[in-house]
Parts: structure tokens; sequence; C-alpha cells
């Protein structure tokens, strides 16, 4: 059983940052896909990034490119998106995921990122 805490979230004015975090455990997680998806109002669940945990090959949707970057921490098990230069259109609930390549998915509780304009 994989447990996913994040953090991290709140209100920001366009242009600003913030850093959401993402507390796992229940198991090593070398080999395994970790990441973000987020959800905004009205709209279906958007894949955000994911890192390889033991290899740190990092991808990101085209939207965030340049503005988030993904990261991981292996000591303290925590996984990390840095996101600057925010945009309104980039309000949403942010959820941490792990995906460990036997079918099966873990999901974080979410967390909320609003940005003003």
């Amino acid at each position: 059983q994989v447990q996913l805490v994040e953090s991290g979230g709140g209100l920001v004015q366009a242009g600003g940052s913030l850093r959401l975090s993402c507390a796992a455990s229940g198991r090593t997680f070398r080999g395994y896909v970790m990441g973000w998806f987020r959800q905004a109002p009205g709209k279906e669940r958007e894949f955000v990034a994911r890192i390889i945990w033991s290899g740190a090959i990092t991808y990101y949707v085209d939207s965030v490119k340049g503005r988030f970057t993904i990261s991981r921490d292996s000591a303290k098990n925590t996984l990390y998106l840095q996101m600057d230069s925010l945009k309104p259109e980039d309000t949403a609930v942010y959820y941490c995921y792990c995906a460990t390549g036997a079918g099966v998915t873990y999901w974080g509780q979410g967390t909320q990122v609003t940005v003003s304009s």
C-alpha cells in the first residue's frame, strides 16, 4: 500500500510561484513513475508532469514546459512540483500519483492551487 499526501497549494497572484510537495510512504519507489495531474472546475483531470523515480527522467505537458519543474528527493521519499510564472488557467486541484507498473496507480487527496489575475 502506498500513501501520498500533498501540500503546498494556496492562493497566488499571476506571475507568482508555488511549490507543491507529495510525501510518499509505504514502500520503496525505485522504478516507479510518479507525477502530477490537475483538475479544474468543470474539466477532466489533466496530466501535468511525471518523473521516473530511479532515473529522474521527466516529462511535461506542453502548457507547463519552461514554467514547472518536477523533482524528487529519494532520501525523503518526497515528490515536488515547482510552479513558476503561474497563470490563472493553472487554477486547479493538483493530485500526486504513483504508478507501480503492475496496473496499480495510487493517488493523493489533492491540493488546491488558485491563481488570481
